[in-house]
């Protein structure tokens, strides 16, 4: 049985995959490639008594040496040299599909083509001639919808036959630098280098291609030929005033765009109301300048509108919290058994984060409809004019908005997807700024300090949290690549611009939801799993004997106060001390069962409860004298009791395994206004962010009191603490899980440590400077905030107008590709 190796080359979201499983069904294996972690499919099927293997080669834009995709796809073709190339090309995107396909062209393997997508093409109201392709390609071309299985026979016919034809190697006309091109393949071997044509070698030796250098030092007289294309990249640059990378994109582009007019029609409709909306949004002074008013409007919505909501879902947290104190055993008088102290703690740990879901469903629900209306692709378009400038790159922009550059993302996502950087700089610089992003665990502390600090201001102090991490992003990426990145290769950007189109509700719906189950399934497990680890780290080893017995004395005076009290009543016979307790709990539970009541259903409860428990009743509705006696003396006794447990509870967390840490790190936090209950709940937070809020609801906020009116009282906390507190977190280090992603995607535990090091340093810094910076010049919180803001724009550009000065760095190449 005679046996073909085909591969099927196409880039993403051309349909290749569907194509592949359409040919070999269930007989497939899935691999990686040597010495990268792309992965291999391969398959196999038999057609009129011929074996085809058939490899489903990784999606890629084009053949060049910058991504993994693209060095695993090329190496295979010549390594492997398989007998035949299917291009995929998508027929509703044509002359984005053509760009790779013409390169396929030039390595000069048989090559035929599978025309794919044709539904799409349809309900685009674009007709593409197949024949009239295959004619202007000069290589067969076979149309198929893989979706439907249609064309499938004809494809494996065309396969099993090697039909493929190699062709000249010369698809491509690249004018002015075709005498380059002859002048460089002559000094090469005539039957090429190690498998590649003396044409395409050359070409990618115009390009500065690293693999094609890298080729190129194995021969004999390699200095002597990179000194003559050196020669001909600087002659060319200087008689047409155009790099060669440049001209080599646009010749190709060219190419595909007139094969593509000369072989499909299309209705300019759709196409050219997506391209009108496209002339502001995308342009190059308004691009900016709308992207920034979107994102305001997207803060202050959901802020606003947030917080309302957060305040009408409040009594219902409000309910679970006493519904947990109620389930577990009962309060003491100074100290509370175990288990309720910790189930408490969870508790409120949980609420004090649950708090800020509906901002999170608002904030969410609008970056569905950002993503779902093809306006996130625009962005990526529109800050790439931006992120060149500091050492990123166009497709940074997918992990930093996973990372949360909107609010409300995750670093561990965002990293991962660093991986489809094809610039190496811009890939590292991406990871070391992803988690400074504003992350989903960040935002329940930024919304606590906020509404604590910043109430009046929300939507604006939104706004800036959410950019300003941005700013200080690029501040950071642009002096990693000018230092430690410095020498590292750079690749072009390449994006396809959908479409516009009404999201659709079920879509929003349906990402809205599972980004809140995730949040939810992680305050079920991280933030409750963290809340119980620092429970314990903040409540032993407890108080001194002396300490325990002075507070013992204090309760005991309380306790004989209250005997004295009751002795003066005619209940002298039915209260006493250990009442004391279960009459404040009675009065509780008898005040929130009256809540949003009318007065006539709050009655029938006070007659019900004055028969069932008269004591505690008479006390807690002040019936009569002695009610009246006993509550007063209550009152006076609960105030007491509340100050002692406060006092008490403060002197056991600063005498803690973690009030202890939290206290050693006063001396490098003062200058960032920072006390020993701050540090702990950052230490906190080094595990999963989300602890930081909820350590700090369940440090400052029990017994009924606000954690703004906590931090206030307890630590003197001002406006201006809590911006610095707000920019240490935005610069805080990686969690855990981010760091350890960190360092794969990395694949350096290096730059893991580095990233928490370098994050930790800056943040302090900053946090110092405006907290210090802003009490020297007499700043309130607010002010200082703008202060900042402005600081950063001005070093933002000031950076911006620094050149790179690179070893390597080919212009970055920022492609829109609109659909035909």
């Amino acid at each position: 049985m005679k046996q073909l190796l085909t591969v099927l080359a196409g880039q993403p979201n051309c349909g290749k995959s569907t194509i592949f499983n359409m040919l070999t069904g269930a007989r497939q294996h899935v691999a990686n490639y040597p010495g990268v972690t792309v992965e291999k499919k391969s398959g196999v099927f038999v057609e009129s008594d011929v074996r085809v293997d058939l490899v489903d080669l990784p999606g890629t834009y084009s053949l060049a040496s910058w991504s993994p995709e693209e060095k695993a796809a090329r190496q295979f073709i010549v390594e492997e040299n398989p007998d035949q190339i299917v291009a995929v090309l998508d027929a509703s995107t044509l002359e984005k599909s053509l760009y790779l396909c013409l390169q396929l062209m030039e390595m000069q393997r048989p090559t035929l083509a599978a025309l794919n997508m044709l539904d799409v093409a349809a309900k685009r109201k674009v007709d593409v001639d197949a024949d009239a392709l295959a004619r202007a390609l000069g290589i067969p071309v076979v149309r198929v919808q893989a979706s439907k299985g249609v064309g499938k026979a004809d494809l494996r016919a065309a396969i099993a036959l090697g039909k493929g034809v190699a062709g000249d190697g010369a698809p491509v006309n690249y004018g002015p630098l075709e005498g380059s091109i002859r002048r460089i393949s002559a000094l090469l071997p005539a039957d090429g280098v190690q498998g590649y044509p003396a044409r395409w070698l050359a070409v990618k030796l115009l390009e500065d291609d690293s693999l094609a250098l890298d080729i190129l030092s194995r021969l004999d007289n390699a200095v002597s030929i990179a000194e003559s294309v050196a020669g001909e990249r600087e002659a060319f640059l200087r008689d047409q005033n155009e790099d060669a990378v440049r001209a080599i994109a646009h010749a190709r582009y060219a190419r595909a765009r007139e094969i593509a007019s000369l072989c499909s029609r299309r209705e300019a409709f759709v196409s050219s109301m997506t391209e009108k909306v496209d002339a502001v949004l995308c342009h190059r002074l308004l691009g900016p300048l709308i992207l920034v008013a979107v994102l305001f409007v997207f803060y202050h919505a959901s802020v606003t509108l947030g917080n309302y909501m957060a305040a009408q879902i409040w009594p219902l947290w409000g309910k679970l919290e006493v519904l947990a104190a109620t389930l577990l055993p009962a309060q003491g008088f100074l100290e509370d058994p175990l288990l309720t102290s910790l189930g408490v703690w969870v508790v409120k740990s949980i609420t004090a984060v649950l708090n800020y879901l509906p901002i999170f469903v608002i904030m969410f629900a609008l970056v569905a409809i950002l993503e779902d209306s093809g306006y996130m692709a625009r962005i990526a378009f529109v800050l790439d004019r931006v992120f060149h400038r500091f050492g990123l790159h166009g497709q940074s922009t997918l992990p930093l908005i996973l990372g949360g550059v909107y609010v409300g993302g995750c670093a561990i996502p965002g990293v991962i997807a660093t991986r489809a950087i094809p610039d190496e700089r811009a890939r590292l610089a991406t990871i070391l700024i992803v988690p400074m992003m504003n992350c989903l665990a960040k935002v329940p502390l930024y919304l606590l300090l906020v509404g604590a600090f910043f109430s009046a201001h929300a939507g604006y102090a939104m706004f800036f949290i959410g950019t300003v991490t941005l700013l200080m992003g690029l501040v950071m990426a642009k002096l990693l690549s000018m230092t430690l990145l410095r020498g590292k290769p750079r690749a072009p950007f390449i994006i396809e611009l959908p479409i516009y189109h009404m999201p659709s509700v079920t879509g929003v719906v349906r990402q809205t939801f599972d980004r809140i189950w995730m949040f939810v399934r992680k305050i079920g497990s991280v933030v409750v799993a963290v809340a119980i680890i620092v429970f314990m780290l903040v409540s032993f080893p407890g108080l001194p004997a002396e300490r325990m017995a002075h507070y013992q004395r204090e309760q005991q005076s309380m306790e004989d106060e209250f005997g004295a009290a009751v002795a003066k009543t005619s209940h002298a016979d039915r209260l006493s001390a250990e009442d004391i307790v279960p009459l404040l709990l009675y009065q509780e539970s008898l005040r929130e069962a009256k809540r949003g009541v009318s007065q006539e259903e709050a009655d029938t409860i006070n007659a019900r409860a004055l028969k069932e428990h008269p004591v505690y009743a008479a006390v807690a509705l002040r019936q009569g004298k002695d009610g009246k006696d006993l509550a007063g003396a209550l009152r006076k006794i609960d105030s007491r009791r509340k100050t002692l447990r406060r006092e008490m509870r403060q002197e056991i967390f600063e005498n803690s395994f973690l009030g202890r840490a939290g206290k050693a790190l006063e001396g490098v936090t003062a200058g960032a206004g920072f006390t020993w209950r701050i540090n702990v709940a950052l230490l906190s937070a080094l595990a999963a962010k989300e602890n930081s809020a909820a350590t700090l609801g369940a440090i400052y906020g029990l017994d009924g009191t606000s954690v703004g009116e906590g931090m206030a009282a307890l630590s003197g906390f001002t406006p201006l603490h809590a911006l610095a507190l707000m920019l240490f977190m935005a610069l805080y280090p990686p969690c855990l899980p981010a760091a350890i992603m960190v360092k794969t995607q990395a694949a350096s535990t290096g730059w893991m440590l580095f990233s928490i090091l370098f994050q930790m340093s800056i943040g302090l810094a900053v946090a110092t400077l405006v907290f210090s910076g802003g009490m020297w010049l007499g700043l309130t919180g607010f002010e200082a905030m703008w202060v900042f803001y402005g600081l950063c724009l001005l070093v933002l550009l000031a950076l911006a107008l620094v050149p790179q000065r690179d070893e390597f760095s080919p212009p970055v190449l920022r492609t829109k590709i609109t659909p035909q």
